[in-house]
């Protein structure tokens, strides 16, 4: 070539390589800096379009796996008010047993319904049970309260004689899937129709009412002496053999909790392992190898310093003709 001086091609390309080298050794000090791969659209479009929507995934994954928890803990302080329930009508019927002994007299008999009274009060609180403002069980024919989504469909009850008594279901619909269709995956978390549960049938000597609950204080005195304030007060218009009904419901409506319970955490598990596994899926596409980068660092860094180098060696080029022309 040539010596020149109006130009200098070298010390310009040699500018351009210092550019480039410049430009990875920052790109490279970016990914480390950050830990990963992809920090503008610039650097992977498809890469961050993939990655972008499995982290929409993961963030819906983990708010369900939350909701249900929610649910779940839902279902147990459900269970552990049927627990209570449960003994309360066991011990009813044991008043009614003792009740039946031909040594007891009338006054014996009334002190026994005294305490009849108070578990029927403590029934009727059981029943007004909530979680975090939302109920525990249903009441009559009336919806659950403080819900939006609550639906209500026929049920249906086989008792130990293989009769089938049909009543008003209640449910909250558990959504359990990131599409947050019901098609793609829910559980129907039952609200439990508490009246139908301690529901004792048709009493003697009690009228206005065919389906009397022992914890239901809003069915009125039904106009005979058998009732006051809405409770039975007379412990020997019920039989031994409707409490045991009503304790074959409530083993019934536990068996029913601990199946929706056992299917949550089923559930539960599963969205675990989803989510571990859209995690990886997306750190594959954004994660910096870190040992391959420190790699690359270490050699553009080398290269900016020699291109820097060589860019001052070009730029004295020129200089050559000056002796020439001295």
């Amino acid at each position: 070539m040539p010596v020149v001086v109006n130009s200098n091609a070298t010390a310009t390309a040699s500018s351009f390589n210092l550019s480039r080298a410049n430009d990875a050794l920052r790109k490279s000090l970016e990914r480390l800096s950050t830990g990963k791969r992809i920090n503008s659209a610039a650097d992977d479009a498809g890469g961050l379009s993939v990655a972008y929507k499995l982290n929409s995934k993961m963030n819906r994954t983990s708010s369900i796996i939350q909701n249900s928890q929610n649910a779940l803990s839902y279902l147990q302080m459900q269970d552990s008010s049927l627990a209570a329930a449960g003994k309360i009508v066991d011990r009813m019927s044991e008043l009614r047993t003792m009740a039946q002994d031909i040594t007891k007299n009338t006054g014996d008999i009334e002190n026994y319904s005294k305490e009849f009274v108070e578990l029927q009060s403590q029934l009727n609180q059981i029943s007004q049970e909530k979680f975090n403002g939302i109920s525990l069980f249903s009441s009559g024919a009336g919806t659950a309260s403080s819900v939006l989504n609550t639906s209500t469909n026929g049920g249906t009850y086989i008792n130990g004689a293989g009769a089938s008594l049909s009543y008003t279901t209640f449910s909250r619909t558990l959504q359990t899937h990131d599409s947050g269709l019901t098609a793609d995956g829910s559980v129907s978390i039952n609200v439990i129709n508490f009246d139908f549960m301690l529901s004792i049938g048709a009493l003697a000597g009690v009228t206005g009412t065919s389906n009397f609950s022992l914890g239901a204080i809003s069915l009125g005195t039904g106009g005979t002496a058998h009732v006051t304030n809405g409770f039975i007060n007379d412990i020997t218009v019920v039989s031994v053999g409707s409490f045991i009904d009503v304790i074959n419901r409530i083993a019934d409506m536990r068996a029913e909790n601990g199946a929706e319970q056992n299917r949550v955490m089923q559930r539960i598990d599963l969205l675990q392992s989803n989510l571990t596994n859209v995690e990886a899926a997306h750190g594959r596409i954004m994660d910096a190898d870190i040992a391959l980068e420190s790699t690359r660092f270490a050699r553009h860094n080398i290269l900016v310093q020699a291109s820097a180098s060589m860019t001052a060696q070009a730029n004295q080029l020129s200089t050559v003709a000056l002796s020439l022309i001295g």
